[in-house]
């Protein structure tokens, strides 16, 4: 077939979904399972802790995050229980779901590895950039839901990825191949949204974050922090989004910030960072 633009790289993938030759992503059952029982407001402890431990390595994973530097409490988590105690249902919730991001990024072929792995190294990044301009700069927000944000700020690349594999004048020329996702992974990224059941305003981060001229209002929200943290992870690198005027984006202003900070600088931005990327290694 012939690709010569955005919008026919975009009909093709509506072609593959709808003759099911191609899936979106979607989360694991259990990460469902736990947003749904949350979202009903009267879930308790030990029904949540039931829940959790039906997947052994989400058990493991949650109580080494409850006795992580970024939620460590006076005494050590020795149970799920006590992890959902410290945690609260809410922030569980949002930590469960990011913490399954991850095998949404695993590839299934060799020529899928070196992508995925450099495309959710990136997302960590942005990940743990979001989660402490949260923690510091923009209070109201919530700093595990913009964590995953930043998770999921690029997945549309991730279905692009597998449909080039067999698509040689994509896959053969990684420059063509940059360019291809740079300008379609925002539209894709918003099939995905649209099957997940997420918050609006968090959906909007895949397919919005790229409009660095938006303003959503005098407070900052998750695409604000999603733009600021992408900007600074690009620094010094030849991303095309590295052109832009960043006096112009109003994100930097929302959270109070000059546009030529350098945000890693800042006290208590480092810690964060690391904290944050050690829960994903």
């Amino acid at each position: 077939m012939s690709i010569n633009s955005t919008q026919d790289f975009i009909d093709h993938v509506q072609q593959e979904l709808d003759a099911n030759r191609l899936i979106l992503p979607t989360l694991p059952e259990v990460a469902l399972v736990i947003r749904a029982a949350v979202a009903k407001d009267d879930a308790t402890t030990q029904q949540l802790a039931n829940l959790i431990i039906t997947d052994v390595a989400l058990s493991a994973r949650l109580m080494q995050v409850a006795n992580s530097p970024a939620y460590r409490g006076t005494e050590p988590v020795n149970s799920i229980q006590m992890a959902i105690t410290r945690l609260g249902n809410r922030s569980i919730s949002w930590l469960v779901t990011s913490l399954m991001m991850q095998q949404l990024f695993k590839p299934s072929t060799k020529y899928l590895e070196h992508n995925f792995r450099a495309l959710w190294e990136s997302s960590v990044n942005v990940s743990g950039l979001s989660r402490a301009l949260t923690t510091l700069f923009a209070p109201h927000l919530n700093a595990e839901q913009a964590m995953l944000a930043g998770l999921i700020f690029q997945i549309g690349k991730l279905p692009i990825l597998t449909l080039v594999e067999n698509l040689p004048e994509f896959k053969d020329y990684p420059p063509r191949l940059n360019k291809l996702l740079e300008k379609t992974h925002p539209a894709i990224g918003k099939m995905i949204m649209d099957t997940w059941a997420f918050p609006s305003d968090l959906k909007a981060v895949t397919f919005e974050y790229v409009n660095f001229r938006r303003d959503s209002g005098a407070k900052a929200d998750y695409v604000d922090i999603v733009q600021v943290a992408f900007l600074q992870t690009i620094i010094g690198t030849d991303h095309p989004a590295n052109d832009i005027d960043r006096s112009s984006v109003p994100a930097f202003r929302k959270l109070g910030l000059s546009s030529d900070v350098d945000i890693l600088k800042i006290a208590g931005v480092a810690e964060e960072i690391a904290m944050t990327s050690a829960l994903f290694s």
